[in-house]
């Protein structure tokens, strides 16, 4: 399974800003399930920091990646049989593997209380 290593990174890409997304939307969930004395205890704030800290990286290497992407030839390719054996999460091997995804990998229009089994 050869594929052009510019096209396959930028599907990394996209899958690591929807990892920063979805960290994202933690922040005011927790905030809003702690009350509004959360702010008030350290710990809290180092956990609310490390949610920020975890969406800047995310992205800082999401926008990393797109700008190396640039300099790479199309003609470079890779099989990614082994690298996408190791995937678990089958959304998220079939947007890295075909690039056929639409949307996030994580479903953000479930209803509270659904769950998949894996």
């Amino acid at each position: 399974m050869q594929e052009s290593l510019p096209e396959i990174l930028m599907r990394v890409v996209t899958e690591l800003h929807d990892v920063a997304y979805l960290i994202e939307r933690i922040e005011p969930q927790l905030l809003d399930i702690a009350g509004p004395k959360a702010m008030e205890n350290p710990d809290t704030l180092k956990v609310l920091q490390g949610i920020d800290l975890a969406v800047q990286k995310s992205r800082g290497l999401a926008e990393f990646i797109d700008t190396i992407t640039a300099d790479v030839s199309n003609e470079w390719t890779v099989d990614m049989t082994t690298a996408l054996s190791l995937v678990k999460l089958s959304e998220m091997k079939r947007a890295l593997g075909d690039g056929l995804r639409h949307g996030h990998s994580q479903p953000l229009t479930k209803v509270a209380g659904d769950f998949d089994f894996f």
